[in-house]
């Protein structure tokens, strides 16, 4: 049975259900699967008028989950190749906005809205996922870089290094054993994961940066949206799939309460 998905879609929809007014641009296939990959999103509340649709199918990916519930993903990117920057109009990026962005859609094309972004005074959220090569430069216009372990690792081996690069700084997940800010101005921040017998470990990652750039949105400082974004990604290990696992806003705030301090 096919489960809709996507960095992008499933970051959307971790932000929406965490309480934020979400936007999406992106690209579907004008098939079948574009109504799966769309549906659960429009469902429940993402504006989704800026997802095109190209010749090109719909991205696919095709999950394997171990007994452990950790995952391994083959993924067929599809229509997201065809996703433009310029898709995204001038109205919407302002002071006020929270730009998340991925690495399944061409990298120039993000570089041009991050910058545009930029050049309004807005704030920008990179998930280096999946890891791909990225212009150092583009570094110092990003706000926030999050990336699990395996990805910080291929910018080098000094994740100091390279939060100082960061306009705000770096976030390393690191699954079980919770999360790691690293400030540009060399201090950091420390949060636990949410203690869980994981079912299916696919969208935690997603939901992760979803809950944090809403968490932000809506006002919390970096640590609070920190400690949200850990219990919720730990939620979202508890069933199967990645975007019908997403917790609301709701459960999100009663499983900080179980976190560690």
């Amino acid at each position: 049975m096919p489960f809709p998905g996507g960095k992008g879609a499933n970051q959307a929809l971790a932000a929406r259900r965490a309480g934020a007014e979400v936007i999406l641009a992106g690209a579907v296939g004008a098939d079948p699967f574009a109504r799966i990959a769309l549906e659960l999103l429009q469902r429940d509340g993402v504006d989704t008028r800026f997802v095109r649709i190209v010749e090109p199918p719909t991205g696919c990916a095709a999950i394997m989950v171990s007994s452990t519930g950790e995952n391994t993903i083959a993924v067929a990117p599809g229509a997201n190749a065809r996703a433009r920057s310029d898709q995204v109009p001038n109205e919407l990026l302002g002071a006020g906005t929270i730009l998340v962005v991925q690495m399944e859609v061409p990298l120039s094309e993000t570089a041009l809205l991050i910058r545009r972004l930029r050049s309004r005074g807005g704030c920008s959220v990179l998930n280096l996922a999946p890891a791909s090569p990225i212009d150092i430069a583009l570094l110092g216009e990003i706000d926030l870089v999050v990336a699990n372990e395996g990805e910080a690792a291929t910018m080098g081996s000094d994740p100091r290094r390279l939060a100082r690069r960061v306009r705000r700084g770096l976030v390393v997940t690191r699954g079980a054993a919770g999360a790691l800010a690293i400030l540009r101005d060399g201090t950091s921040i420390q949060v636990p994961a949410l203690a869980i017998e994981a079912v299916d470990t696919t969208g935690a990652g997603d939901t992760f940066v979803g809950v944090l750039a809403a968490a932000l949105d809506l006002g919390s400082t970096l640590e609070a949206a920190l400690r949200q974004a850990s219990a919720a990604a730990g939620l979202a290990c508890l069933a199967r799939g990645a975007q019908p696992a997403m917790p609301s806003d709701a459960e999100i705030a009663a499983a900080v309460a179980r976190l560690s301090l």
